[in-house]
């Protein structure tokens, strides 16, 4: 039973972290491609990206505006990414 839920903990773990870098990298790929921002998608997907990049969103000012979203909200991706792999790890450790 112990070995069942830490399964579906970690799977579940591992979908939500994923899903958090991949919204960052959707908007990073929106917003350097152009997107029109009056769009609901890409309107949507900054809406939820903004808060998941927590203090990275403004971390580093470059004056080149796409620049800026790459960096910070690269970063963003990279750090849930690492969390997701740091939380797997120890959940993985309690089976």
């Amino acid at each position: 039973m112990r070995t069942r839920v830490v399964g579906i903990a970690a799977g579940v773990i591992s979908w939500v972290g994923l899903a958090l870098a991949v919204v960052l990298v959707v908007h990073v790929v929106l917003t350097v491609g152009g997107a029109n921002p009056g769009n609901p998608i890409t309107s949507t997907v900054k809406s939820v990206a903004e808060p998941v990049a927590l203090a990275f969103k403004d971390l580093f000012g470059p004056e080149d505006a796409k620049l800026r979203v790459i960096v910070n909200f690269g970063l963003a991706a990279l750090f849930w990414l690492g969390v997701r792999a740091i939380v797997l790890k120890l959940v993985r450790r309690l089976n």
